[in-house]
């Protein structure tokens, strides 16, 4: 009898706990903020900690994270956000390429995920920290990611140097942040120079992706509403030829495309998203 008026008091508890929660979320925009992140996180690192076991029998391969990029997508839309893909023709087809994203969010390890499903061979650069990030830390080792110490600046060109060879012989494709750290304005910081780097070095293209922004998130004033952004790919900017003479040149051809891109794909976005909202 007691037992079962204890599991009643539990029960009666933990509905009025989650309708709480739910009112909370429903009226105020900072709970909601920090629930739609907190699930975003631990599910982002429940979906690559449970894949670990069957990431063993091939240690370092990309194909390790394609089931979490596939739960990362899913992820996105259980928390409203609506990421459409353009430009799949522009694909770098046979052949390595330097693949830069403009960088907003921990939110954009989503557009890693589709981009992780729309190519093949993919890496990325992350700094060491990362790797100490328990299980998530471990998946990232397991899938291919090149950890760099950022203070250690000989270790990180010997890196980079070696990245640039893979992505010739192997054919790779790394995925990089231009900007250095993400942000949230109308139009993308200035480019360091790594990638680009990395590009000449190689002799691979660079295939230049632009994300719009993400009008739906406000990490100043806590809000994060549901809302769409396009991952638009453009064409691929040759780099056959170049020495480090033409890094300027380069640098700036790729922020005056991406750029470009970035405000037009937000506007349109935003005007869609208007024109939505006016039919309901």
């Amino acid at each position: 009898m007691f037992k079962t008026v204890l599991c009643s008091i539990y029960s009666t508890s933990g509905i009025a706990l989650l309708f709480l929660f739910v009112m909370l979320c429903a009226l105020s925009e900072s709970v909601r903020y920090r629930a739609k992140f907190t699930f975003f996180i631990i599910a982002s690192a429940l979906a690559a900690g449970l894949w670990i076991p069957f990431m063993l029998f091939r240690i370092g391969s990309w194909k390790n994270a394609l089931v979490p990029a596939r739960c990362v997508v899913t992820i996105a839309k259980i928390i409203g956000i609506n990421f459409r893909f353009r430009g799949k023709e522009n694909i770098v087809k046979d052949s390595g390429c330097v693949v830069l994203i403009n960088h907003q969010s921990s939110l954009d390890l989503c557009v890693l995920g589709e981009l992780w499903l729309a190519m093949d061979n993919c890496t990325v650069i992350s700094k060491k920290e990362i790797l100490y990030l328990g299980p998530f830390g471990l998946a990232c080792w397991l899938w291919g990611t090149l950890f760099i110490d950022r203070k250690n600046v000989g270790e990180s060109c010997q890196i980079i140097n070696a990245t640039a060879e893979s992505i010739r012989l192997a054919k790779r494709r790394l995925l990089l942040f231009p900007e250095g750290h993400r942000h949230s304005g109308n139009s993308l910081l200035p480019f360091k120079k790594g990638a680009f780097h990395v590009a000449i070095e190689s002799q691979m293209p660079i295939q230049p992706v632009v994300v719009s922004k993400y009008y739906f998130l406000d990490s100043k004033l806590k809000r994060f509403h549901s809302g769409s952004s396009y991952i638009t790919v453009l064409p691929p900017i040759p780099t056959v030829g170049m020495t480090k003479d033409d890094l300027p040149k380069l640098m700036q051809q790729a922020y005056e495309v991406m750029n470009k891109t970035f405000v037009e794909s937000t506007t349109e976005c935003l005007e869609e998203q208007i024109r939505s909202l006016k039919c309901e």
